[in-house]
């Protein structure tokens, strides 16, 4: 059984009570006997362990445990900033080696989460990515450029950490994206994770089987590194009032995300947003049609419940029926089922009641429903009180009648993909103002062949932290960072989040010693003029 007490500045203490986490496929099975199980524990119940319903436990922190976890960050800070970078480094390929090692072990954590079996691949592989050695190069490059010489003096640009860093992973997928704060530890920062009480097992695991070892062979201060779990808000709070916050990175929905940010440059810290996404995919008239219907398909993992993939896509009248043709044949195979199934994508759907809004406001404005929108059990089965959704897709015609809609104006957490048909003909500048339009900017996507149009697709569509063309638009690849964006996803500060600048601050040196004669340094016209 994974069990995981607080971890306050390198040592393990009792928390409040005791969160255990239930395997999800058994939950769906035996609702009842699971939660019995479980309530029956988290009220003190010496019980057998049944590892076959439940995955492990960890404990919840106390305020007392989180003041003094800030505390003892700050301390630390400068002891672990002082190692060299090229000793920090070693963190990352650490875990790059544990990531790829524990693979297994890791999936199962996920799938015991409920997350599906190739999600759960799909969120793995996304973490090694961020920690490939061709992205630590690329963190080491961001971090420190090469010295100059100018005006005979040796010019250095770098970045040096913020100081604290908080990370409030989300609750939808708080195992791999806790990884972000790995990043943030190897540019120098301390770190406060909070793990989501709804679901911190995987976050626990990470950093208790993965980095806490890693930064200890690494001499880091003890302080560097603390892992509660506490409720967001109260976390939170805590953090906005604490003077040994510096940055604070949150995950969550962009009214929360946005308002938090408010709230974060008023107690003067820096916000760093992981918020809502509302991603489009464009597809051309010579777009591989196969492919680009097999990219939208994406938009089906974990029910539609994660923010990068894709909401709604534009298809050129040209190939609009082909394409939804096969777009359908591939969404009618995709079925409800444990997360074990390896075949399984969705998940229970959590925002039901949405679903069913935005759908009928879509059916009332002449929209058309292709396949799917009925509730259904794990076994496929019509069920009024289903956990999950056959996955639907809608078609609108016309740019201006989509845009009328919530159901391509907002993020869609369920798995509801809406494809716009334009009026014929489609000027490009008309697809791409859609897609700017847009008020989140996480990704956009590209499904063409002529160079022009790549161009300018690269060119002129600035909404967003990153442009997929003729790719997976959710894969992920070394270097490229998988988090970030504009608009509603990350707030007024929002781009592509590279962690190693995100919560760094970048400093400018000058060193004049071997300048000659030595009062030439104050002739300020000598090195321009």
């Amino acid at each position: 059984m994974h069990s995981y007490e607080v971890w306050v500045a390198g040592a393990e203490e009792p928390g409040t009570r005791w969160v255990h986490q239930p395997r999800v496929g058994r939950l769906l099975r035996e609702p009842f006997r699971v939660l019995g199980l479980k309530a029956r524990l988290e009220r003190g119940e010496e019980l057998p362990y049944d590892e076959g319903l439940m995955a492990g436990r960890v404990a919840m922190s106390a305020p007392e445990q989180g003041l003094r976890a800030l505390a003892a960050a700050r301390a630390a800070q400068p002891g672990w900033s002082r190692v060299p970078l090229e000793d920090r480094l070693e963190l990352l390929h650490g875990v790059y080696r544990a990531v790829v090692d524990r693979r297994a072990e890791l999936v199962d954590l996920l799938v015991a989460e409920g997350h599906p079996v190739r999600l759960a691949a799909w969120e793995v592989a996304s973490v090694a990515c961020a920690f490939h050695p061709d992205s630590v190069a690329d963190f080491t490059d961001q971090l420190v450029r090469p010295e100059r010489t100018s005006a005979g003096r040796r010019i250095r640009m770098v970045r040096k950490p913020d100081g604290v860093v908080c990370l409030s992973p989300p609750r939808n997928a708080p195992t791999s994206n806790s990884f972000y704060g790995v990043l943030v530890l190897a540019a120098g920062n301390s770190l406060v994770v909070n793990a989501p009480p709804t679901a911190p097992l995987g976050v626990a695991f990470v950093y208790r089987e993965i980095v806490a070892p890693l930064l200890e062979r690494l001499g880091a201060p003890p302080g560097a590194l603390s892992v509660l779990s506490t409720h967001a808000r109260a976390a939170m709070r805590q953090w906005l009032d604490s003077p040994d916050c510096d940055d604070v990175v949150f995950f969550g929905g962009s009214e929360q995300g946005l308002k938090l940010e408010r709230e974060c440059v008023a107690a003067g810290k820096k916000p760093v947003l992981e918020l809502s996404g509302n991603d489009g995919v464009l597809v051309w008239a010579d777009a591989e049609v196969d492919l680009a219907a097999r990219a939208l398909c994406e938009r089906y993992y974990g029910s539609g419940q994660i923010c990068m993939t894709p909401k709604f896509a534009i298809v050129h009248p040209e190939v609009a029926d082909l394409l939804l043709k096969e777009l359908v044949a591939g969404v009618r195979e995709i079925r409800p089922g444990p997360p074990e199934d390896p075949d399984t994508v969705l998940s229970p759907v959590v925002k039901r009641a949405e679903f069913t809004e935005y759908l009928d406001e879509v059916l009332a404005a002449g929209g058309e429903l292709l396949c799917g929108g009925e509730f259904v059990d794990v076994d496929d089965v019509p069920a009024a009180a289903g956990p999950f959704i056959r996955p639907a897709v809608i078609r609108v015609d016309g740019l201006e009648a989509a845009a009328r809609l919530r159901a391509f104006r907002e993020e869609t957490f369920f798995p509801l993909l809406c494809v716009v048909v334009p009026g014929a003909p489609l000027r490009i500048e008309d697809a791409f103002g859609f897609l700017n339009a847009n008020r989140y900017g996480l990704r956009n996507s590209l499904w063409a062949q002529d160079e022009q149009v790549v161009e300018r697709f690269c060119a002129e569509v600035a909404n967003g932290g990153m442009l997929k063309v003729n790719d997976s638009h959710i894969g992920c690849l070394p270097v490229l960072p998988y988090n970030g964006g504009t608009g509603a996803t990350g707030g007024i500060f929002g781009e592509a989040n590279q962690p190693a600048v995100r919560t760094t601050h970048l400093q400018s040196i000058a060193v004049a010693t071997l300048v000659r004669p030595r009062s030439s340094v104050f002739d300020h016209a000598a090195g321009v003029m």
